[in-house]
């Protein structure tokens, strides 16, 4: 819509001058705040190497990467002088509907009067973002999209969980690890919600909030565990391959079972709480046709790139295979995404076929670029991702610590699983990408705290209790992980005393 007299120059050029000032502050105070996160990593590098050379296995590096982002968050909001970075807002008056449920636009299109003495007026264009404060500071800028973590951060770390798996010690025990993984997950889920929603009913401030769909919900996003600390102690002790292959394997398809369970109950847990039979029906169909569709899609893929190499001369041209390979991997999770499915699913499924097939189709190059660049890959994002969890302890908008639920989410925990059940980044980005009401912003908050105390009361605790167990060393490398995961990075030979034991 235009106006009845044009702006003269000197109009248009303030509107350009403020508008490239706004734009210059914006992304003075981003590349501040990547910064820092670039700084946290370098220091936890640092950390790790440290840890490695004096051998201390007590505390491991991904409780240092939260310490960090702790003492980070916690110095940005309290010793850094807060300054808001929206110069202009408009506060729309809300408006009246019979409707019993107002949901905030998801884009705005506004007509503001910007010279109001020539008439000129402008459209523009807003997105929502998230609940806001009303008085937003810029130290929540910090805090990044949620989509951010499943589109860009969590397929680095599925991925590379499923190409670095050897088939031999995991196919072997296949068996036991999707009993594990299913059955596994679905008990501690189902364990979770019955002791939160028990306990609840005792806490004035919870017995009316909170639903038995709220607490199916979070029973399923804290199932996912993230053993990490355990399979880095396997590795410095040697343990049997099979134990190994049990703990990681379970770990890797549990978080695919946990995203796919908590989307399935999401989606049919009305919002008034009421969990019928027919919404739990329908919840475990959705779950198996969801679970089933993301595999087969994962598989597709993997097989179609393992046919491509094998029957193209790309391999003539390792840079090229390279590249190819990491991008038909990838769009795995969006193809998986668009259609319906759940693309972390389809990613760690891809991954294991990739390994079992793909693999020995690359170049002599490309496979070692491919798994140094995925191990890469991972390393930065899990640290990242525990880093980004001590700074959003301080930086998140709107956390709701209910003091009574985080005792109790502890409490169930403990009872569903312990020492093996430590929660990292799944449990994490599973809680971020949905804080829309109060009830998921508490489950956010939780999540955090539940994810520190089982990283370093767990993970501390870890070497003795395996010690104290007298778990069985063999002199046996893992079968997984050539580049040892947050460990020793150099890849170790699979041997025994009598010889090299081949697949």
């Amino acid at each position: 819509m235009g106006s009845d007299s044009p702006c003269n120059i000197n109009e248009l050029e303030e509107i350009a001058r403020i508008t490239g000032k706004r734009i210059e502050n914006e992304h003075r105070l981003d590349n501040l705040y990547m910064l820092t996160y670039t700084i946290l990593l370098a220091l936890s590098v640092l950390t790790i190497w440290l840890f490695k050379h004096r051998r201390f296995r007590y505390v491991h590096e991904t409780g240092l990467s939260v310490i960090y982002g702790l003492i980070v968050g916690a110095i940005f909001r309290f010793g850094v002088e807060e300054r808001t970075f929206t110069t202009t807002v408009y506060n729309l008056p809300p408006q009246s509907n019979s409707c019993s449920i107002r949901l905030p636009p998801e884009k705005a299109i506004l007509h503001l009067a910007i010279y109001a003495e020539t008439n000129v007026s402008r459209y523009y264009h807003y997105s929502l973002t998230g609940e806001s404060q009303r008085k937003e500071s810029s130290h929540y800028r910090m805090t990044f999209n949620p989509e951010i973590f499943f589109n860009v951060i969590l397929p680095p770390i599925i991925f590379s969980a499923g190409y670095s798996m050897k088939r031999k010690h995991f196919f072997k025990n296949f068996g036991a690890i999707t009993m594990f993984a299913l059955l596994g997950t679905l008990i501690s889920a189902v364990a979770i919600a019955i002791i939160c929603y028990g306990l609840s009913r005792l806490a004035p401030s919870l017995s009316e909030s909170l639903t038995f769909s709220d607490c199916i919900y979070f029973g399923s996003i804290i199932s996912a565990t993230d053993p990490v600390t355990v399979l880095a102690i396997f590795n410095d002790l040697h343990v049997d391959v099979d134990l190994y292959a049990l703990v990681f394997g379970e770990s890797v398809l549990n978080d695919a079972v946990a995203i796919t369970m908590s989307q399935s109950v999401d989606k049919y847990g009305s919002y008034k709480g009421s969990y019928s039979g027919a919404a739990l029906l329908s919840s475990i169909g959705d779950f198996a046709a969801t679970f089933a569709g993301s595999f087969a899609l994962g598989i597709s893929v993997g097989c179609f790139t393992a046919l491509l190499t094998k029957y193209t001369h790309i391999r003539d041209y390792p840079l090229l295979e390279t590249v190819l390979f990491v991008l038909l991997s990838y769009s795995t999770f969006f193809l998986s995404e668009a259609v319906g499915f759940t693309g972390i699913v389809a990613l760690l499924f891809c991954g294991v076929t990739q390994a079992h097939y793909t693999y020995n189709n690359l170049s002599q190059e490309s496979q070692v670029w491919t798994k140094q660049f995925f191990e890469l890959l991972n390393f930065l994002s899990e640290n990242f991702v525990f880093a980004y969890i001590g700074v959003s302890t301080f930086s998140f908008r709107s956390h709701y610590w209910n003091v009574a639920f985080i005792f109790i989410a502890i409490f169930a925990c403990a009872l569903s699983r312990l020492f093996c059940g430590l929660r990292g980044a799944m449990a994490f980005s599973l809680a971020i990408r949905n804080t829309s009401t109060t009830v998921r912003q508490m489950f956010f908050s939780t999540t955090i705290v539940i994810v520190m105390i089982t990283v370093f009361v767990g993970g501390c605790l870890s070497l003795s209790m395996l010690q104290w167990l007298k778990i069985q060393q063999v002199l046996i490398s893992p079968p997984f992980m050539p580049f040892k995961h947050l460990g020793n990075f150099c890849q170790i030979p699979f041997c025994t005393l009598s010889g090299e034991i081949t697949e």
